[in-house]
């Protein structure tokens, strides 16, 4: 009769190793929690590159005009709401945004069920908190002008 082991398992007899058990498959909720899992950090890593958008692009144009004012080709605008608040505002709208999408997050791996066993601190999640830092950290300095 010939050997019922697979050609590509090693014979244990003739080296004297045990071939490792393979693990079990994870269930179908197990996977679905994962699916959903990933698809919440997928959310919050598309909310991080739409507030990293705003805070960087409110960032660029709060200072190419502060360039432009300071080197005299342009003078300020007597209004209140000009270009360089519209980068400033968008800077916060980014900053609000990345806060939001923290929160939500966190919401969601809470009704998931993630917190019961360990704290969950993933990359994206790192990423958003540093991003909405970095906005935070203009912010204080343009207005104190440091």
């Amino acid at each position: 009769m010939p050997d019922q082991c697979p050609k590509d398992v090693p014979d244990a007899g003739a080296s004297g190793q045990t071939v490792p058990p393979v693990p079990a498959m994870p269930d179908q909720q197990q996977m679905a929690l994962e699916r959903t899992y990933l698809a919440h950090e997928r959310t919050l890593m598309a909310w991080i590159r739409t507030g990293a958008s705003l805070v960087t692009f409110g960032i660029s144009l709060s200072k190419f005009f502060e360039h432009l004012y300071d080197s005299g080709t342009t003078p300020r605008p007597l209004r209140i709401f000009g270009p360089n608040a519209i980068g400033l505002l968008m800077v916060v709208l980014g900053v609000v945004t990345l806060l939001a999408a923290t929160w939500q997050h966190r919401q969601a791996m809470r009704r998931l069920g993630v917190y019961d066993h360990a704290p969950v601190i993933s990359p994206a999640l790192v990423l958003n908190v540093l991003m909405a830092c970095l906005g935070i950290v203009f912010l204080v300095s343009h207005f104190l002008e440091l």
